[in-house]
């Protein structure tokens, strides 16, 4: 099965992409300030770009690295043996902690902050800006999944699942999809909603700095980061960072150099 994983995680990724695309189409949250032709583009050829980086700088990846570590008995789960099923629950809840405070560092330290609002930069939402990070910070969570999937030993099929449910939900949760409300409240207590993550988006501060998770919703109830919703509304709140509003900012080149601008 993990030879096939590459194909796996690829055919996973393009159905669940399609799908959402198709569900914005058929009912949107919000009006978007630029045509699909516009940012669409933009954002799928950085995801290219940073699919050739990673692929190239790491040739094995995640699973490569849980199976690599399985051979070599590397890691917790691998030198504490365990019950199969508590190491595949207790590696995916790990590892979507450590995505939740990841994102929390990558908010408060500068540094990590100037790669990190490439992300937030975008004026839209929908599902192509869960694709649109900079390369440097996507070698950056890689570097530190791999250290994470080999100091606990999770099993391979464990990071195979947590691979397929980040980028699913990264997808879904960034969608520009009509959930009806009830439905939306329900699914929130154990997954993140896109009107959930929205509030993330907002170009209010206090906004931005909530909401962290991808996967579960759990992390930020637990340490206080949550917000039910942004003040202005779904519909009137406005999404993206006040000094990359242009569409001379929105460019790939610009998305680019933004890291490396004092702006």
């Amino acid at each position: 099965m993990f030879e096939l994983e590459p194909w796996i995680r690829l055919g996973c990724f393009v159905g669940i992409l399609l799908l959402m695309m198709w569900w914005e189409w058929r009912s949107p949250r919000r009006p978007q300030p630029q045509n699909r032709s516009q940012r669409w583009p933009r954002n799928l050829l950085l995801l290219v770009i940073n699919t050739l980086i990673l692929r190239w700088c790491f040739p094995l990846a995640a699973v490569g690295a849980a199976l690599l570590a399985s051979e070599q008995n590397w890691g917790l789960f691998n030198a504490w043996p365990v019950p199969t099923w508590l190491s595949l629950v207790l590696s995916l809840l790990i590892l979507d902690l450590l995505i939740y405070l990841q994102h929390r560092l990558l908010h408060a330290l500068p540094l990590l902050w100037r790669l990190h609002r490439v992300h937030h930069a975008d004026v839209g939402f929908d599902v192509t800006t869960g694709l649109r990070f900079h390369p440097l910070e996507i070698l950056l969570s890689m570097l530190v999944k791999l250290s994470a999937v080999i100091l606990l030993g999770a099993p391979p099929l464990a990071v195979l699942l947590f691979e397929v449910l980040l980028n699913a939900t990264a997808m879904f949760n960034h969608a520009n999809i009509n959930l009806p409300t009830r439905l939306d409240i329900v699914l929130r207590r154990i997954l993140v909603t896109p009107d959930m993550h929205r509030v993330h988006h907002s170009v209010t501060p206090a906004e931005t700095n909530s909401n962290f998770g991808f996967n579960l919703p759990w992390w930020d109830r637990l340490f206080g980061t949550y917000q039910a919703a942004p003040k202005a509304g779904h519909v009137g709140m406005t999404i993206g960072l006040t000094q990359f509003r242009t569409p001379a900012e929105q460019r790939l080149h610009q998305q680019l150099l933004q890291p490396f601008r004092r702006k």
